[in-house]
């Protein structure tokens, strides 16, 4: 027994086998002698059901914001709109940055190809196409807007290079693509080359995303920890972790400055719910990350070798289970039970985990590089109209005359793709065509410009759904200056 007041942590079954392995985990948690706390909040798909339209009640922010921490087990998000991503809420809500997957195999015990895959996904969270701004234009296109901030670059990254120093891991590996979207990935890219220069005893590489998913899947071992944007690290966390023989065996945390949650990386699995087969081992895991983030290092060490002796000794869920290597198969109580009989034990072929007692482990924060101001003027605009049927030739010879003295209009696009000046015949083309309008014979053009331009173009007739300001920043282009770039 502890004389130390229990930590709260709040907590939520979910939905799907949500309840099943939460009731597993928090079994495992009370017999390894953690000194926890626990406050249930109710989540997810009962809640959406409620008409609240982010899954989650004004009580349960509550709660998460007096304890700072949040084990939680998966939700079901119902179909139709209108419903927003619980996870997504949470991370953006709570500045929950940084989202940290471990990904390892446990040959020779379950099965896999990769035996020596031992891999971090460190996995931006805040921003991307993540931020869900998304708009229809017309009868045939859509937008969706991806944001790529410096300050939330920056974070990732450098804490990226903090954690392979803290765990004594070799490199940090980006993953972007910045071939295609320069402007957006290319500020990744830079930051990354920036803040790997700080750590010179760490390797450092960068890779386009689809070769470096294509090298992950096929040989992991090339990598230790992957730097990458949101969308980007969602996909191949996935990837790395089917690969280590299940996604069922990953759990993750997300860390911010003030609070932190921890999760299985799975979905909730509505198709197994209440049969008591659910592995339960994803949930498990993030909760010996909770822990080590708490600084109760010692019942997270406990409870990570137990659980390795217990794969050791095949005592295996239906996921993983593999006649001629597995010695049971068992379900999801079953697998709480046979891991609670091995707390204190250690594996003995696989490498035994080792937390350092007494060190808490929570983000303190990072701060972040003072950057020079930069002057940043405006030069021109892009109109996006919706408007059906022609050619770009046509295109522009209808809005030639509305362009104006001291405008010129430079190109014309449609769905990315240049139709004028020297468009192709073959270009297809939808109802979204994008302009360009420049200076004539000046550097710079004023927001009174762009205001009487957009209500010449209403005059005619023409319905402009978005404009876009170009600016330079320091003489160098914000903006990408050919289409499809």
């Amino acid at each position: 027994m502890t004389d130390t007041a229990p930590t709260p942590i709040t907590i939520a079954r979910g939905d799907g086998i949500g309840p099943e392995i939460m009731d597993a985990t928090l079994e495992v948690l009370q017999a390894s002698g953690a000194n926890l706390a626990f406050e249930e909040i109710q989540i997810g798909e009962s809640v959406y059901k409620r008409g609240i339209l982010n899954g989650m009640e004004p009580s349960a922010w509550e709660s998460l914001r007096r304890t700072k921490v949040f084990l939680k087990a998966p939700i079901t998000t119902p179909q139709g709109g209108g419903y927003k991503s619980l996870n997504v809420t949470i991370r953006g809500a709570l500045g929950l940055f940084a989202n940290i997957r471990p990904c390892v195999s446990y040959h020779p015990f379950v099965s896999t190809k990769h035996p020596k895959m031992d891999v971090v996904i460190v996995r931006e969270n805040e921003e991307d196409l993540y931020a869900g701004i998304e708009y229809r234009q017309s009868q045939e296109v859509t937008q969706a807007v991806k944001l790529i901030s410096r300050p939330g670059s920056e974070k990732i990254i450098r804490y990226a290079f903090e954690y392979a120093r803290a765990n004594h891991r070799r490199k940090v590996t980006a993953f972007v693509k910045d071939n295609i979207m320069k402007i957006s990935d290319g500020l990744f890219h830079r930051i990354f080359d920036e803040i790997a220069a700080e750590y010179p005893e760490i390797e450092h590489e960068t890779m386009i995303v689809d070769i470096g998913a294509a090298r992950l899947a096929d040989t992991p071992e090339h990598f230790d920890v992957i730097v990458t944007l949101n969308l980007y690290g969602d996909i191949i966390s996935d990837i790395a972790a089917q690969i280590t023989g299940s996604v069922g065996l990953a759990g993750s945390s997300n860390i911010g400055d003030q609070c932190a949650m921890f999760e299985a990386i799975h979905g909730s699995a509505p198709t197994i719910a209440g049969k008591g087969i659910a592995n339960p081992s994803g949930l498990i895991l993030a909760s010996v990350m909770m822990l080590v983030h708490i600084g109760q290092a010692a019942a997270a060490e406990k409870i990570h070798n137990a659980w390795l002796k217990m794969i050791e000794d095949g005592i295996h869920t239906v996921d993983i289970f593999k006649r001629g290597v597995s010695k049971a198969r068992v379900g999801t109580r079953d697998f709480a039970v046979n891991l609670i009989d091995r707390l204190g034990e250690r594996p003995t072929t696989l490498t035994p985990a080792s937390y350092q007692v007494g060190e808490k482990s929570s983000f303190a924060g990072i701060t972040l590089k003072e950057v020079a101001p930069v002057r940043k003027v405006q030069v021109g605009v892009d109109l996006f109209l919706d408007h059906k049927g022609g050619t770009g030739d046509e295109m522009a010879a209808r809005v030639q005359p509305l362009i104006g003295s001291g405008l010129k209009l430079v190109m014309i696009s449609n769905r990315g793709q240049k139709v004028w000046p020297e468009g192709a015949p073959e270009t297809f083309c939808t109802d979204h065509w994008r302009l360009r309008v420049m200076g004539d014979g000046r550097d710079t053009i004023s927001g009174a410009d762009v205001g009487a331009l957009v209500g010449r173009f209403a005059a005619a007739g023409l319905d402009v759904v978005q404009t876009a300001t170009l600016y330079t920043f320091d003489g160098a282009a914000g903006f990408s200056v050919a289409a499809g770039q």
